[in-house]
């Protein structure tokens, strides 16, 4: 599978470059493999400074937590002190927002990529149109303890 990571991140480059211009965003975008190492990283025309690290964030934390960054607000809400510790283990900072989506395929997780400098939704959207041209699965269970417990009147 890493040749093919190693194959699609230039895809995953084109399709995110075009997004950037049609949005009118300086973006930058990371694709990282199953492991968080970074296999491609980029800095479009109008990026700011900040943007590739905190692409390479989200392609991080999609790739190591195997689900779309987005998907842990939920957890560092419900448990932010235990959040933030984990949050710091790795070799780059977890982070709960959106923009950031995990790469599976066929059941196998085999990175993530990472989108910054537009809005929120804007990174979002782009990282959904990138997985989507590629056909990466985009299922993925919810993190444990996302969900309010049960109570007694549900």
């Amino acid at each position: 599978m890493a040749d093919v990571l190693q194959n699609d991140a230039e895809k995953i480059m084109a399709i995110a470059e075009r997004e950037a211009r049609r949005i009118g965003k300086g973006l930058a975008i990371a694709v990282v493999d199953s492991g968080g190492f970074i296999v491609s990283i980029r800095r479009f025309d109008g990026a700011r400074p900040m943007t590739p690290l905190i692409a390479l964030s989200k392609a991080y934390t999609s790739a190591v937590m195997q689900r779309p960054s987005g998907m842990l607000k939920p957890w560092s809400n419900n448990d932010p002190v235990f959040f933030s510790q984990v949050a710091t283990m790795g070799n780059f900072p977890i982070v709960a927002t959106g923009g950031g989506m995990t790469l599976k395929r066929d059941g196998e997780f085999v990175g993530g990529v990472g989108v910054s400098g537009g809005t929120p939704g804007e990174d979002q959207l782009v990282a959904e149109v990138v997985v989507g041209e590629l056909g990466y699965e985009t299922d993925f269970s919810e993190w444990a303890g996302a969900k309010a417990p049960a109570t007694e009147s549900d």
